[in-house]
């Protein structure tokens, strides 16, 4: 009864904290910037969860894992729309190359000095060491382009400068999931051929689901009809993964993509359908990720300041470059590794899937420096993105 009504509470904040007066940079800027990230839920459930104060159980999160798993198929659902392959093709492949720029650096600047600490530091295997180092260096090549968005809506930034940047963080989507489906193929099962097994099976759950959706929602005018069928098939896809042990998140965007690619004009239906519940869902399953940081790690805690340093580092580096690549093609602000350092709920997706489908002390080390690691980042991101918007600073005249 106490798991039900701490659910249900947290259901009603998150209706409450997707009102569009709340996430309104104009009128409240401060307000919507603290609600625009999600993360106070993910600092509710830490404290609610079975590490802190214990209000829900460990038997509580078990019994909510097929929640957990319809929250993370909504949430690929929704990126695979966003990465609809049509659109993908028109655009040029510079902006695809500063994208693979900006994340390919927070990658490696994390990743390869990670991995080396932890094989010196722990007897792990080599293949586990570096799947967890590498997973570590996934969720930091993300960022969310939240910050952006804002800017631009409060009109303190420039509106192209603004979605430049938001769909640069939405193509650095790719390389989190790209190796999030290797680690899960390395590890998921006794071994890699039976891993890529899963995560084939995975791809093919979302790409069957994706046509399902498509075929049911052709022809269908009316809405309240195409929002039911609609969301039956989003849960489908998450109830599916959740039942066979495979992965949600990666079987949500084959079937996003999948719908995207054959839906035909429902498509723009559906996704509007969706974005009805997309945030408050978010929100929910970002609180229940929350309950699963145990925080009592101290290996977890001596990582965390070398994770949070090298990623600021490796966006600033990498933005830098992707500037370079793009410049002719997008209007990037001039400091744009600045506005890459917010971390976004993708990355906090990727660790809690992993720690869902490979669980262990490594899977936990990695989902907490990641979990704390996101709330760090936000606070240096708020700070970060004040240079964003300040103009550069010119040399004086007459100056070698």
């Amino acid at each position: 009864m106490q798991a039900l009504l701490v659910f249900l509470a947290i259901a009603a904040l998150s209706l409450l904290a997707s009102s569009r007066t709340l996430l309104d940079a104009a009128r409240l800027p401060g307000v919507a910037q603290l609600a625009a990230s999600g993360l106070l839920f993910l600092i509710f459930g830490a404290l609610l969860g079975p590490g802190q104060t214990g209000v829900l159980t460990l038997q509580d999160l078990e019994s909510l894992r097929p929640v957990v798993a319809l929250g993370l198929g909504t949430v690929g659902v929704i990126l695979g729309l966003n990465l609809d392959p049509r659109l993908l093709r028109l655009l040029p492949r510079v902006v695809f190359t500063a994208a693979l720029a900006h994340a390919g650096v927070a990658f490696l600047f994390v990743s390869v000095p990670l991995a080396a600490v932890l094989l010196l530091t722990s007897e792990l295997p080599l293949a586990t060491a570096v799947g967890g180092a590498a997973l570590l260096g996934a969720a930091a090549s993300l960022s969310s382009g939240h910050f952006a968005v804002l800017g631009y809506r409060s009109g303190r930034m420039e509106r192209s400068r603004g979605l430049a940047v938001a769909l640069l963080t939405i193509l650095d989507d790719g390389v989190g999931l790209g190796v999030l489906a290797l680690a899960l193929a390395l590890s998921a099962s006794a071994s890699p051929a039976e891993g890529l097994g899963l995560v084939s099976l995975a791809m093919l759950l979302g790409m069957m689901c994706g046509a399902l959706i498509a075929f049911l929602t052709y022809g269908l005018k009316d809405p309240a009809e195409l929002m039911a069928v609609t969301l039956g098939g989003v849960a489908l896809v998450g109830g599916a993964a959740a039942y066979l042990r495979v992965s949600a998140l990666l079987a949500g965007v084959a079937c996003g993509a999948t719908l995207a690619l054959v839906g035909g004009r429902a498509v723009e239906q559906v996704a509007r359908a969706l974005g009805r519940f997309e945030r408050p869902a978010y929100l929910v399953l970002v609180f229940l990720v929350g309950c699963h940081l145990h925080g009592q790690d101290m290996d977890a805690w001596l990582l965390l300041p070398g994770y949070v340093t090298l990623r600021f580092v490796g966006k600033i580096l990498g933005g830098a470059l992707a500037r370079r690549y793009a410049a002719n093609m997008l209007e990037l602000p001039p400091r744009l590794g600045y506005a890459l350092i917010s971390q976004g709920g993708l990355a906090l997706c990727l660790v809690a899937e992993y720690l869902l489908l490979v669980p262990g002390t490594l899977s936990q080390q990695v989902f907490d420096i990641v979990a704390v690691g996101a709330i760090i980042n936000e606070v240096l991101a708020s700070r970060a993105f004040r240079r964003v918007l300040e103009p550069p600073r010119r040399a004086p005249e007459g100056t070698a």
